[in-house]
């Protein structure tokens, strides 16, 4: 018999359950799961057909690149033919890793025009900065003009379609002076042109809050880096849902970080291999996060 007060216990219950279930889960669309491919940087380039039936067959439905070069393109595959290898897969690219340390650091556009055309090719969101070379990064006054070029190439990619995306580490979060390098970043860079990819293993590394980052910038981080800390040895990965970070709060705030991809990423201490340690983080993203 449903009591008032068994009512109101499951009602309550039901509630409490509900506020871990992540907020991008409510809206009936598919769960994609994607993976940053730099976790395979080994095999891929030996195998870029095999390795990408591979990633599929693991339970991806997105990739996001890295290493395009204007030489080489996509380890020897152009744009389309790259495109057509996903396509085969069912799998899509919404973001790529593009170095863009030319622009960054001297204003020259040829990187960043030929990464929005590959950008444009695959059909893809976002065009992400995925490091800066220190030369470019001492100072405040550097971080203040990296956000500046940030917004230039915020422009650039708006006026074809995209957005472009930062993609931190944690030698943002080093103090320049009264502030830190991410903050500079995120203060100077207009929302309306720049978004950010949160690398959830480099904050925590870092001492920081993933939280708190997204109560203080909502909607800034649009994509996120599914990455875990070994529970020894913390400069090391392990496969997600093993390691030391509690991604179900992070998950359950996806709607205040303003989280629109996310890309499972390992690049230490596979067990046993770089594929099965993937495969087993997709698994338990399906199963205990999405």
């Amino acid at each position: 018999m449903l009591t008032r007060r068994s009512f109101i216990l499951s009602s309550s219950m039901a509630a409490a359950a509900a506020l871990l279930i992540p907020s991008f889960a409510c809206s009936g669309e598919k769960k994609n799961v994607g993976l940053q491919l730099w976790s395979l940087r080994d095999e891929l380039p030996k195998d870029v057909k095999g390795t990408i039936e591979k990633v599929a067959k693991a339970g991806f439905t997105q990739i996001e690149s890295y290493g395009f070069s204007i030489k080489d393109q996509f380890w020897g595959l152009s744009p389309v033919d790259f495109n057509k290898l996903l396509e085969a897969n069912n799998l899509t690219m919404p973001s790529g890793h593009y170095s863009l340390t030319s622009f960054l650091s001297e204003g020259k556009t040829e990187e960043l025009e030929a990464a929005i055309a590959a950008a444009k090719v695959l059909g893809s969101d976002y065009v992400t900065v995925p490091w800066l070379e220190e030369s470019i990064r001492k100072n405040a006054d550097d971080y203040k003009t990296l956000a500046k070029r940030l917004n230039l190439a915020g422009k650039m990619c708006k006026d074809a379609g995209l957005r472009v995306a930062y993609h931190n580490h944690n030698f943002e979060f080093d103090k320049q002076g009264d502030t830190t390098g991410y903050q500079i970043l995120l203060s100077e860079t207009d929302k309306n042109l720049v978004d950010f990819e949160l690398d959830l293993y480099w904050v925590v590394r870092s001492g920081n809050d993933p939280l708190k980052l997204f109560k203080e910038n909502p909607g800034r981080f649009t994509m996120w880096h599914v990455k875990d800390m070994d529970k020894t040895d913390p400069a090391l990965n392990a496969e997600v849902g093993t390691g030391s970070i509690d991604f179900k709060p992070i998950f359950a705030d996806a709607k205040l970080s303003g989280m629109k991809h996310f890309f499972i990423e390992h690049e230490s201490n596979y067990k046993p291999n770089p594929m099965e340690s993937v495969a087993a983080s997709c698994a338990y993203v399906k199963k205990e996060l999405i």
